[in-house]
């Protein structure tokens, strides 16, 4: 059975295409500690049914994250209310956790 995990956070980049919009989602587990996965890391646990996600949005409207495919067959997440870009997501506040301070060091670094 599938754990339903909400995005509260994104890690973003300045990239212009949908699939290199978001680096990274974070979210607080029910225990109240941090959860973080890279972009890739939580397309493979949708597509195998391992984890659900989803953004609540003010009010309570809440919106399924899905796995989107790009002209290119770029894999990348959406939610069901968004057109091609990841706009929902998007409009999440950025996640400031140090792990991925480091991550986006080296992204900028070129390695």
């Amino acid at each position: 059975m599938a754990r339903y995990l909400r995005i509260r956070q994104v890690v973003k980049t300045e990239r212009p295409s949908a699939h290199e919009q978001i680096q990274a989602i974070c979210g607080i587990k029910a225990d109240g500690s941090h959860w973080s996965l890279t972009q890739d890391e939580a397309i493979a646990q949708a597509e195998d049914g391992i984890s659900l996600f989803y953004v609540e949005r003010a009010g309570g409207r809440r919106f399924d994250v899905i796995v989107a495919m790009d002209l290119h067959a770029h894999k990348y997440l959406k939610t069901i209310a968004d057109g091609e870009q990841p706009d929902e997501l998007l409009y999440l506040p950025s996640c400031h956790n140090l792990a991925h301070a480091a991550n986006a060091r080296s992204m900028a670094a070129g390695r």
